[in-house]
């Protein structure tokens, strides 16, 4: 029977969740690295049990922890990320040249074919790639150097570099977002990259709304079956398209709200997607106080809530934008986690939910691994 491993970082350190393909109870092992803020866990597609974490301090820096043993002992690899030249200046949007600076990862994402390489997203926008587990990084200087680069803005968490995807398909083509400068695709393993971003539109937040770059974008999601399909959660809009990212069309349709952080998609059902609606860009809550996620199995032309088991009174909890995630045991469970600290499973595709954990520090990824 197959084992289902929920990998949950939190500002106050990592959690790893274990159950079996029936989900209905869970141990819980942590906090690794307690007091901590980890930003992202994620473990290999080609081994399972590494797994990577983002340890970051305001006093101590970015470090990268790694394990080999599906999380039961971490070892911290590495702490020095190098620049391709010096990381030089940027023309912020308030016409301000300020340092790029390097904060912390925001995001791993391993590769799908080599158990070694694993790519990182930072703040300030910038991608690196490890090819040695994570022991050395080399950043991918042509998404930072891009020619648009100077109209980029940081959205209110900073300018990071929050999602990147790898095509099942083709391993040298890669997709990254950035909030807020927008999406991007790179055809050569992340030499060169151009903005996909035509179709968005930013009525609030830029000069010129259609411009092709500086889109606010909270996340990007994919089935692996159909890779050239790709759904944003943007800050408003819920957005498809269907020819990898040369065009978008919106596809909020009856949400109660087109405002929110992450989005994912069925393991099962490439046309099936989820998201979690929250009220405005300054109330960060449900609407009406009631947690819901929202499913669509048209790929965004008409929205279900989904309620059985979430608080649908008083709840003013948020879900973050690398807080929800899928696993591939059928029928498909859906998860997500919230800055009140609890994890929210589902094992039958959203149907019903429970919270498998509660009273962790606010949860600021969740991540599910299917394991045999």
């Amino acid at each position: 029977m197959s084992q289902v491993r929920a990998l949950i970082g939190t500002k106050k350190g990592a959690f790893v969740l274990t159950s079996d393909a029936k989900r209905e109870k869970w141990d819980v092992a942590g906090p690794h690295f307690g007091g901590w803020e980890i930003y992202h866990v994620k473990g290999s597609p080609v081994n399972p049990q590494r797994l990577y974490a983002s340890q970051t301090s305001g006093w101590f820096g970015q470090v990268v922890q790694r394990s080999d043993d599906g999380g039961k002992t971490w070892e911290a690899v590495n702490n020095e990320f190098r620049y391709e030249g010096e990381p030089g200046t940027h023309l912020w949007y308030d016409g301000t040249p300020r340092p790029w600076q390097f904060k912390r990862i925001w995001h791993f994402e391993p590769s799908t074919t080599d158990a070694d390489a694993v790519y990182a997203g930072a703040e300030d926008a910038a991608i690196f790639r490890s090819t040695d587990g994570g022991k050395s990084w080399n950043e991918l200087a042509g998404l930072r150097q891009h020619d648009s680069a100077s109209k980029w803005q940081p959205g209110a968490g900073g300018m990071c570099l929050h999602t990147i995807l790898i095509d099942p398909a083709n391993a040298d083509r890669l997709y990254v977002a950035i909030s807020a400068a927008g999406a991007f695709r790179s055809e050569d393993a992340g030499q060169t990259w151009r903005p996909i971003n035509r179709g968005l539109s930013s009525k609030y937040e830029l000069p010129d709304p259609n411009a092709d770059v500086g889109h606010c974008v909270h996340r990007i999601a994919m089935h692996r079956s159909r890779p050239q399909v790709l759904f944003m959660q943007k800050h408003w809009d819920v957005m498809r398209s269907d020819d990898a990212g040369g065009s978008w069309r919106e596809v909020s349709g009856n949400l109660p709200s087109d405002f929110g952080f992450p989005i994912d998609v069925h393991a099962h059902e490439p046309e099936t997607i989820y998201v979690v609606p929250i009220k405005s860009d300054s109330e960060h809550f449900p609407p009406d106080g009631r947690l819901r996620v929202y499913r669509s199995r048209t790929g965004g032309d008409d929205w279900e809530p989904l309620t059985r088991g979430l608080p649908q009174s008083n709840c003013y909890v948020n879900v973050l934008r690398d807080s929800m995630a899928t696993d591939s045991v059928d029928p498909c469970g859906v998860y997500f986690g919230t800055t009140g600290g609890q994890v929210y499973a589902s094992a039958d595709a959203g149907n019903h939910w429970s919270a498998i954990v509660h009273d962790l520090p606010p949860v600021l990824s969740v991540e599910v691994q299917t394991l045999p």
